[in-house]
């Protein structure tokens, strides 16, 4: 039984994990004719230890989200997919991910890389992909790079 993948959301951190998930997600989303979600979550928590703490360091992480996540975009427009969107948040990429935004576009499917850039949080309280798999309400694809990559 073949599924048919309508809403896929790609989570996307900058990580080779991450361009191996959108690579996969882009395959999907042609296969399918469905409609690509390309999802950057910034984590203001990773700010709150910083001492000099000021507004330059969230416009710089904003404004590296929206570049790479454009960059996703005209790849994925390159690759087939018809009109790739992208959502930008702040908060927890786990939560965001898994309930909000997966939720609110009623996603058939969550595309993302086995890790990420963040492998402090991944030590001390478990990775984004591992709690996307426990608390989707939909189908999930942890996509993992080559060892020879």
């Amino acid at each position: 039984m073949a599924n048919d993948y309508k809403k896929i959301i790609v989570a996307l951190d900058g990580s080779k994990e991450a361009d191996w998930a959108f690579k996969k997600a882009c395959e999907i989303a042609k296969r399918n004719d469905g409609q690509l979600y390309l999802v950057h979550i910034i984590d203001m928590r990773s700010f709150a230890t910083l001492e000099a703490y000021d507004q330059t360091i969230a416009e710089r992480a904003s404004n590296y989200a929206k570049e790479m996540l454009e960059n996703y975009k005209n790849e994925a427009l390159k690759f087939g997919v018809h009109e790739p969107e992208i959502i930008m948040e702040y908060g927890s990429p786990k939560v965001k991910i898994s309930k909000d935004i997966a939720q609110n576009v009623q996603a058939d499917l969550i595309v993302c890389g086995a890790t990420g850039l963040n492998a402090v949080e991944r030590f001390l309280i478990g990775s984004v992909s591992e709690h996307i798999v426990r608390y989707a309400h939909c189908d999930v694809l942890v996509v993992r790079t080559n060892k020879d990559d």
